[in-house]
């Protein structure tokens, strides 16, 4: 049996009620889920989150990332900065769906005030089921991301 990869999530304040109905819906999908921002701060600051998420997807091998803020470009701008981090904003199961497959993304960002709770599950659950290609073409174009 394969051993479920662990999702980390993380939000500020703008994406705090979103995270925490993604955490529930994977909760009960009996995903491995570690919360990083387990508590609603008021004025936090996107970076700290993103920051957080980044580095646990890169120690944890096989790990992926779901972050969410106001529109979700704070949180993609700030986890794109770590090297190995493919992060992604995502409006749509099919961005979800190609991102993962082409872009070998490895963290699903979301905009709080901007996507209902009903399609960001279905987003999520695109996301963590679709697998990065294997096609050369998407291996050879993503190893060029990090180099």
């Amino acid at each position: 049996m394969p051993i479920k990869p662990i999702i980390y999530l993380g939000a500020d304040h703008a994406g705090f009620k979103l995270k925490e109905s993604l955490r529930e819906a994977l909760a009960k999908a009996k995903l491995v889920v570690c919360d990083l921002s387990p508590r609603l701060v008021k004025d936090d600051d996107y970076p700290l989150a993103a920051k957080k998420v980044a580095l646990a997807i890169l120690h944890e091998e096989g790990s992926l990332g779901v972050l969410v803020c106001g529109t979700g470009h704070g949180m993609d701008i700030a986890a794109n900065r770590y090297k190995g981090v493919r992060a992604i904003v995502a409006r749509s199961e099919q961005d979800a769906k190609l991102s993962r497959e082409h872009n070998h993304a490895n963290v699903l960002v979301l905009g709080g005030w901007v996507t209902k709770p009903a399609l960001a599950k279905k987003i999520v659950m695109k996301f963590l089921k679709t697998k990065p290609s294997k096609v050369e073409r998407h291996v050879r174009r993503v190893k060029q991301l990090d180099t």
